[in-house]
């Protein structure tokens, strides 16, 4: 798995935490589904996006 580090300002890291603790998540396990649930919407209309072998882009 690789790391991600995201810059978010006071006001919208609280209100990320303040979702994931009603979800019953941690902010990053938060982050993850949103994510998951981004490339999901975005394949269902788009089709699935093609991942190609890149230096850096596939864990080793």
């Amino acid at each position: 798995m690789k790391n991600l580090t995201v810059r978010l300002d006071n006001e919208m890291l609280d209100k990320l935490h303040y979702i994931a603790d009603y979800e019953g998540r941690s902010a990053n396990g938060q982050a993850y589904v949103l994510i998951r649930q981004c490339i999901e919407n975005f394949e269902k209309q788009q089709g699935e996006i093609p991942i190609s072998k890149r230096k850096g882009s596939a864990e080793k």
